[in-house]
């Protein structure tokens, strides 16, 4: 019996096309997360950003608070076309439950922390998740990068985000002791 070849670190597995049945019905099961993950976040960020946000101290490299919206809406399209990817990935790419899973479950922390953030207003709780976002992250990045290098290429902005986001959000802390 042979075994099917394995892609190589050059090249990506094989894909169920695009423009196929199969591809576009997967298209809206990829974007759902990224939709539901920012809808919801944008709700818990509201309660907390006018009366409380604006009130706490921040450091000089606080970025302007309209790139947040513009950041968050490239990362979750290009968090929607990895996960596109990985979920049109053939058999021969390898299991991806362990890879889906992880993606779920990063964006159930990426909810969580505008959640704890501005919905909870503690600055503390939003940087012990955002710390456990930078683990599952990495962790979902090498998952998908296992299936599909694209994919998890396409999770690095992602990730070099969120650490930024966390080192900012220890500053907040810093800066604002009771946070």
């Amino acid at each position: 019996m042979t075994m099917p070849p394995q892609p190589s670190a050059t090249t990506s597995p094989p894909l169920h096309p695009a423009m196929s049945w199969r591809g576009l019905a997967l298209l809206p099961v990829a974007i759902l997360p990224s939709l539901f993950a920012s809808v919801i976040g944008q709700l818990f960020t509201a309660v907390g950003m006018v009366s409380w946000y604006r009130t706490l101290q921040k450091p000089f490299f606080n970025p302007p608070d309209m790139a947040f919206p513009i950041v968050w809406t490239f990362l979750y399209a290009l968090m929607a076309v990895a996960f596109w990817r990985i979920l049109r990935a053939r058999p021969e790419a390898g299991p991806k439950n362990a890879a889906i899973l992880a993606y779920l479950g990063q964006m159930v922390l990426n909810i969580g922390w505008s959640y704890m953030f501005f919905g909870l207003r503690s600055a503390l709780g939003g940087l012990v998740v955002s710390s456990a976002m930078i683990i599952a992250i990495g962790f979902t990045l090498r998952l998908f990068q296992r299936l599909d290098r694209a994919a998890g290429i396409a999770l690095y902005p992602y990730f070099a985000w969120v650490v930024f986001a966390t080192v900012l959000n220890a500053a907040i802390v810093w800066l604002n002791p009771g946070t």
